[in-house]
């Protein structure tokens, strides 16, 4: 079940992801990072675990002020670039 994502601007979709990078402390997979690709778990590229996404959190809130708490929320803003873009795009203050 996905909820639907409003249209997101691309140039939000690259600060985030320059975002997301930057907190994690690592770079791009080659050929890039597709805005559909998971960020965690088996088929995930990045290779990320939840200390990545604890500092991405931590990074989330600095930047737009959104608190991800929650570890549900956490876990679906989380699942794509696209679902953290337009999470954070539905909730930064």
């Amino acid at each position: 079940m996905s909820n639907p994502t409003p249209a997101l601007d691309l140039a939000f979709v690259d600060e985030v992801k320059e975002l997301l990078l930057a907190a994690v402390d690592t770079t791009e997979p080659p050929g890039g990072l597709r805005l559909d690709e998971p960020l965690f778990g088996p088929d995930a590229r990045l290779d990320l675990d939840s200390l990545d996404g604890l500092q991405l959190s931590v990074a989330i809130q600095k930047r737009y002020g959104i608190r991800l708490a929650d570890s549900k929320d956490l876990r679906r803003a989380l699942a794509s670039l696209t679902t953290l873009a337009g999470y954070i795009a539905t909730h930064k203050k």
